[in-house]
């Protein structure tokens, strides 16, 4: 199959989806279980996504200055700190680290 039919299969399959979310009844919705089920699922996609990204290149697994700003804003969140400083300590964390010659 060629790439373009693919994607007209991944927009079809998105597509129904969403459309398939507009025809769940609203009393599915107003029950606190679904609210908690769809929070948790947030909740574990983003922390997926997250160390995916922080330690993954290609399909090799690396252990960079990205770990080591993770950890920092880990910390900071540890510490409650706002997200706004969570996101500059993470930052500063790898800048630092690169600048110290860790790749």
């Amino acid at each position: 199959m060629s790439l373009w039919l693919w994607l007209l299969v991944s927009v079809v399959l998105a597509y129904a989806t969403k459309l398939l979310g507009y025809l769940v009844p609203a009393r599915v919705l107003a029950n606190p279980r679904m609210s908690h089920v769809a929070g948790t699922l947030t909740i574990g996609l983003l922390a997926s996504l997250t160390v995916v990204n922080a330690a993954a290149s290609g399909t090799a697994v690396v252990l960079d200055a990205r770990i080591g700003a993770l950890v920092a804003a880990a910390i900071a969140l540890w510490l409650k700190a706002p997200f706004l400083v969570v996101v500059l300590v993470g930052a500063a964390a790898a800048a630092g680290l690169r600048l110290l010659g860790w790749p």
